[in-house]
C-alpha cells in the first residue's frame, strides 16, 4: 500500500542534494522525463484543482499513447508533477484540504516542526502517487480502464513542497530546479501556475517539440483568457480587452518570434525548458544563476535598473538561454498547446499587473538589446547570429515606439479631432467641442499622473475607475473622428491621401488576415470593440502608472514571510543523525482527517479574513530617497521627451486643414500630414513583418507538424 512520505528540509534549496536529502523517485529508481512545476501562493481550490485536474488528464493522455516509444500505459511513473506553496501561512486552507483528500497532505499528528535538530526548517516536503483526481467542481475522478480513447485517471507522483515562508514565485523556482531536479534529472521542465489550465493534449504537444528538435531549448504554448461558461465573462470589457490582446500577441508576435528564434518572453505560467539547456557551467555562470539572480535583489539592494529588470525575470532566462556561451538553443512557440488562465477582471488588480509587466519588460528589453554582443559568443551559426541581431534591432525599434507611445496618442488625437473643425467637413459648433474634449484630454493626463504618484489601486479604486470611463469616452470620439477623417481623405485618394489609407487598410487589415489563416477570428467579433474603446487606458493610464511606480519594485501581491515557532521544536540523539517526534494522532486517526477534510470541502464554510502583517518598509527605507530621485529623472525624460515631439508636430500651424485639398502652400502643413503617412506607414510595415512571420510559421507547422 502507498503511504505519504515526509520530510522537513532544513537546508537551502542549492544544498538539497548536498545535505543527502532524497526523493521517492530515486528510491524506486524510476527515469523522469517530464517534471512539472505548479506554483502557488494563496489561490482557492477552485483555481487550484483546475490546473491539477488538467495536469493529470495530460498525464492521462500521455498513458494512451501506446504507439510511442516514450509514453504507453506506465509512462505515468515518468512524470513528476511538484506542487510548491509560497509559505505556509499564506496558503488557503481548502487547497491543503483538497491535497488532504488526494492522500498527499496530512497536517496532524505533530510530525510537523518548525525546528528539527537545532536547525529551521524551510519546507516541508511530502511524496505521494495519488490515483484519483478532484475536478475544478470538486467532484472526485476515477481511473476507468474501460473508458473509450483513454484509461481516465492513472496514477500521479505528486511532490508536494510546502514552504515555510512567503518568499515569492522565484524562489519556489529555485526549489524546483536547484533542489529537486539535480536529483531527478529530467529531460523536460514544464512550469505551470495555479489558475492556469492545460489542454488534454497540450503537455504532450510542449514535449513533442523538444524530442523533434535538439536544438530546443525552451517552447511555450498559447496562453488564452479564461472566459468562463459560455464565454460569460467576455461581457466584462476588461476580460475581453486582455482576450483580443492575448489572441493577437498569440497569432502575430509569438509565432513571428519564432521563426527567429528568439522569443523574448516564455511566460511563467505555461512554459517548457529543456533542463540541460538552463544548467550553469562549471564556473556557475549560466542561465540559471541569471534567472536566479533576481531573488537575492531583495530590500533595494541593487540599483533602481536592475530591480526593475528582474520584476520580468522570465525575460532574462529567455535571453541568456539563447546567448549562452558556445550553445545553440532556440527558442519555439506551440500553436498547439494550449493553457487557460484567468486575467484581472478588476481594474486595480489589473493596473497592479501591467505596472509590473510594463516596468519588467522595459527594462528587460533594454538589458537584451545592451547585451547583445553575447549572441556573437554563443555557438549559433552566422546565419543564424544575423537573424537574432535583426530581431534585436526589430525590439529596439519597439522599444523607442512604447516609448513615444503617448506622445503619438495626443498628436493624432488632436489632428483628427482639429480636422473637423474645417468647412469642408460642414459640422457647425464642432470647435466648442473639441475644445472641451483636447482640453478634458489634458486634465485626465494630469490628474493620472497626479493619482499614480500618490495612490494605489487597491487603495482607491474609483479615482482610477473615473479616468478609465472617461478614456473610454475619448476612444469613442476619436473612432468618430477618424472614420470622418477617413471618408474626406477617400474622396481624393491621390499622393499621401492614398499612402495614408493604405497603411491603415494594411494595418487593419492584418488583425482579420492573420486571425483568418489562424483559423482563430473569433475574438474579433467578441474582443475588437472593447480593445480599441480600452486603447486609451492601455497607452495613457496604464504607462503612466508605470513610470510613476519605478520606484516599487514589488511583486504588488506578495510580502516576504516570517517564520512562525507555531508546530514545535524536536531535538536530535547524541549522534545527531536521528530524531525522536511525539505523534499526537494515532494512525488510526488519519481516516478521520480525511473525512474533516472533505467535510470543509463540502460545506465551504467562509474563511475568517486573515490580518496581515506590516510591510518590511524599514529595510526599504535606507534607499527610498535615491530610488525616488532615479523614478522622477526617467519619468521627466519620459514627459518632456515626448512633450517636445507632440509640440514640434503641432506647433505653428493649423492642424485642423490636415485633410484639406490643395496642400503644400505651407510647410507646417505638410509637417502635420507628413508626419501622419509616416507613423501610420511605420505601424503599417511592423504588421507586415509580423504578418509574413506568421504565416511563415504557419507553413512550417503545416508541413512538420
Amino acid at each position: 500500500m502507498m503511504t505519504t512520505r515526509y520530510t522537513a528540509v532544513t537546508c537551502d534549496p542549492d544544498d538539497f542534494e548536498a545535505n543527502q536529502f532524497s526523493l521517492r523517485q530515486n528510491l524506486y529508481g524510476r527515469s523522469t522525463e517530464l517534471f512539472i512545476a505548479i506554483t502557488m501562493y494563496n489561490e482557492d481550490e477552485v483555481l487550484f484543482c483546475r490546473t491539477l485536474y488538467g495536469v493529470m488528464k495530460n498525464i492521462s493522455h500521455l498513458c494512451s499513447r501506446r504507439a510511442s516509444m516514450t509514453w504507453g500505459p506506465d509512462s505515468w511513473k515518468k512524470v513528476v508533477v511538484c506542487i510548491i506553496a509560497d509559505g505556509r501561512k499564506n496558503v488557503h486552507p481548502r487547497v491543503l484540504d483538497c491535497l488532504s483528500a488526494l492522500g498527499v497532505y496530512q497536517g496532524e499528528g505533530g510530525h510537523m516542526k518548525n525546528i528539527v535538530a537545532n536547525k529551521e526548517v524551510t519546507a516541508h516536503l511530502f511524496e505521494y502517487t495519488t490515483s484519483v483526481a478532484l475536478d475544478p467542481d470538486l467532484h472526485f475522478k476515477y481511473p476507468d480502464p474501460a473508458k473509450k480513447g483513454g484509461p481516465g485517471i492513472v496514477p500521479t507522483q505528486i511532490l508536494f513542497c510546502l514552504k515555510e515562508k512567503n518568499k515569492k514565485k522565484i524562489n519556489s523556482h529555485r526549489w524546483f530546479f536547484n533542489a529537486f531536479a539535480p536529483l531527478l534529472q529530467p529531460n523536460v521542465c514544464i512550469l505551470l501556475d495555479v489558475g492556469t489550465r492545460p489542454g488534454t493534449k497540450s503537455l504532450y504537444h510542449l514535449w513533442k517539440t523538444f524530442d523533434v528538435s535538439s536544438n530546443v531549448g525552451g517552447a511555450c504554448g498559447e496562453i488564452a483568457a479564461y472566459k468562463g461558461k459560455r464565454w460569460k465573462a467576455l461581457l466584462n470589457p476588461l476580460v475581453a480587452s486582455q482576450n483580443f490582446e492575448y489572441k493577437m500577441s498569440n497569432i502575430l508576435d509569438k509565432p513571428t518570434e519564432s521563426m527567429f528564434g528568439y522569443i523574448s518572453v516564455l511566460p511563467g505560467a505555461f512554459s517548457a525548458y529543456r533542463y540541460i539547456a538552463l544548467l550553469n557551467d562549471k564556473n556557475g555562470q549560466g542561465p540559471l544563476a541569471s534567472y536566479f539572480k533576481g531573488e537575492v535583489l531583495n530590500g533595494r539592494t541593487q540599483d533602481i535598473f536592475t530591480s526593475n529588470m528582474y520584476l520580468a525575470e522570465d525575460r532574462i532566462l529567455c535571453f541568456e538561454l539563447i546567448a549562452k556561451k558556445n550553445s545553440n538553443w532556440v527558442l519555439r512557440y506551440v500553436k498547439s498547446a494550449i493553457g487557460e488562465t484567468d486575467v484581472p477582471d478588476t481594474l486595480a488588480e489589473f493596473i497592479s499587473q501591467r505596472r509590473r509587466w510594463l516596468n519588467g519588460s522595459f527594462f528587460a528589453a533594454v538589458y537584451s538589446i545592451a547585451h547583445v554582443r553575447q549572441i556573437m559568443q554563443s555557438g549559433h551559426g552566422s546565419f543564424r547570429k544575423f537573424v537574432l541581431l535583426g530581431e534585436a534591432l526589430y525590439n529596439l525599434i519597439g522599444l523607442i515606439v512604447s516609448w513615444f507611445a503617448i506622445g503619438n496618442f495626443y498628436i493624432f488625437f488632436v489632428i483628427l479631432t482639429s480636422s473637423l473643425e474645417d468647412p469642408t467637413f460642414k459640422i457647425p459648433g464642432i470647435k466648442y467641442l473639441n475644445l472641451v474634449m483636447q482640453y478634458g484630454y489634458g486634465a485626465i493626463i494630469v490628474t493620472t499622473f497626479l493619482i499614480s504618484m500618490g495612490n494605489k489601486p487597491r487603495a482607491v479604486p474609483w479615482k482610477y475607475k473615473v479616468p478609465a470611463i472617461l478614456f473610454a469616452i475619448i476612444a469613442v470620439y476619436l473612432i468618430v473622428c477618424g472614420c470622418l477623417c477617413t471618408y474626406r481623405a477617400s474622396l481624393n485618394p491621390h499622393g499621401l491621401n492614398g499612402q495614408m489609407l493604405l497603411s491603415l487598410l494594411v494595418t487593419y487589415g492584418v488583425y482579420f488576415l492573420s486571425s483568418l489563416l489562424a483559423f482563430d477570428p473569433w475574438h474579433l467579433f467578441t474582443s475588437a470593440i472593447p480593445y480599441f474603446l480600452m486603447a486609451p487606458l492601455y497607452i495613457n493610464l496604464l504607462n503612466t502608472f508605470a513610470f510613476a511606480n519605478l520606484d516599487d519594485i514589488s511583486w504588488g501581491t506578495k510580502e516576504t514571510g516570517h517564520q512562525q515557532l507555531d508546530l514545535g521544536t524536536v531535538q536530535a540523539t547524541k549522534d545527531n543523525k536521528v530524531v525522536e517526534v511525539e505523534l499526537t494522532e494515532a494512525p488510526g486517526d488519519r481516516n478521520s482527517a480525511y473525512m474533516d477534510a472533505l467535510h470543509r470541502l463540502k460545506i465551504r464554510k467562509p474563511l475568517p479574513t486573515r490580518k496581515t502583517g506590516s510591510s518590511e518598509a524599514e529595510k526599504e527605507q535606507a534607499a527610498k530617497d535615491y530610488y525616488a530621485s532615479v523614478r522622477t529623472n526617467v519619468l521627466l525624460a519620459w514627459v518632456l521627451s515626448n512633450g517636445v515631439l507632440a509640440a514640434g508636430i503641432l506647433s505653428g500651424g493649423n492642424p485642423a486643414s490636415t485633410f484639406t485639398q490643395g496642400m503644400g502652400t505651407d510647410g507646417n502643413l505638410h509637417k502635420t500630414r507628413a508626419y501622419m503617412v509616416f507613423i501610420l506607414a511605420f505601424v503599417a510595415i511592423m504588421n507586415i513583418v509580423r504578418i509574413t512571420g506568421s504565416t511563415m510559421y504557419l507553413i512550417v507547422r503545416l508541413f512538420t507538424s
